[in-house]
């Protein structure tokens, strides 16, 4: 649930700067942004590859895995694929994360680039709001071995080759089959993805602090084959019953090729992320703005 959080002199000593640097602006911003680090007595660490856009300057630099031991919070700068993928390299860690949006939607990059300084120097000081989201944890099986393991922030999708057919997919729940299904494949979806490839698809909105996951068939041979909101504590199994070029991704960023009667595992994982928002965030503000539902009223005005 999200929670304001009281004023600390020093909540955060060591702040990681992780950006997408390849991005027009991103150098200047980034720079921008670790000079204010500094000048505000933080300790600054840059991940590797984001400090490749410092090649002359005095910055240390440190792996994911480095950060989370390390850093006491991660500044992210960028778009959401820039931050799903640092999210769930320090999910293990309880890093927190803070999003600088510079790419387009921004569902998890919620501070604007230009508001960027004034946001943080009250965050830094304490001044926020904090949200956990829990994550999906996926295990590809073959012949009864693991061949394949990974956690999603958004999705965990199983598809079919780009030029192959439907595919079918068995599905169980708890141990309980559910249905077999032909489509183009299947989104498991935790609630923070309901916004990303499930929305497109046709599934729900889910609110970050519900406790679920959601199932969305990709457009299914049968229309009853409908979207369904399951337990966040049940086990999901798909195996994969018929089918060519088959493959599972994870948050479109960790792919593997599945063969004919594999089973990929689903559960929700034991790591959650927290993410940190100015004072007064709100998640429907978020939609609101994202999804463009605040230009409405002035479409109906003109229809009068």
């Amino acid at each position: 649930m999200s929670s304001p959080i009281a004023s600390l002199a020093s909540p955060f000593q060591t702040v990681a700067v992780v950006g997408k640097h390849g991005a027009t602006g991103a150098v200047a911003s980034l720079t921008e942004l670790v000079d204010f680090l500094k000048k505000n007595g933080h300790n600054v660490v840059l991940e590797t590859e984001t400090a490749q856009a410092f090649p002359d300057g005095d910055v240390v630099a440190m792996t994911a895995a480095e950060i989370g031991q390390h850093a006491d919070l991660a500044i992210v700068v960028g778009g959401d694929g820039t931050v799903l993928g640092i999210a769930r390299q320090l999910a293990p860690f309880s890093v927190p994360l803070i999003g600088i949006n510079q790419g387009r939607l921004g569902f998890m990059t919620d501070i604007p680039q230009e508001r960027m300084l004034p946001l943080l120097a009250a965050m830094l000081a304490g001044e926020l709001e904090s949200e956990q989201r829990s994550l999906l944890s996926g295990t590809v099986t073959r012949d009864g071995q693991r061949i394949f393991e990974e956690v999603a922030v958004n999705d965990i999708v199983v598809s079919r080759g780009a030029g192959s057919g439907m595919v079918e997919l068995r599905v169980e729940v708890d141990g309980h089959f559910m249905y077999n299904q032909r489509s183009d494949g299947l989104i498991v979806a935790t609630p923070t993805g309901s916004t990303a490839y499930a929305m497109s698809a046709g599934g729900p909105i889910m609110h970050p602090e519900l406790g679920g996951i959601v199932l969305v068939p990709i457009a299914p041979h049968a229309l009853s084959n409908r979207p369904i909101v399951l337990s966040d504590h049940c086990e999901i199994v798909i195996e994969l019953a018929s089918g060519l070029d088959c493959s599972v991704n994870f948050d479109m960023q960790s792919f593997t090729s599945l063969q004919q009667y594999d089973r990929i595992v689903v559960q929700r994982s034991a790591h959650t992320i927290r993410f940190l928002h100015p004072r007064g965030w709100s998640y429907y503000n978020t939609l609101r703005e994202k999804l463009h539902w605040n230009e409405y009223p002035s479409v109906l005005g003109q229809l009068k």
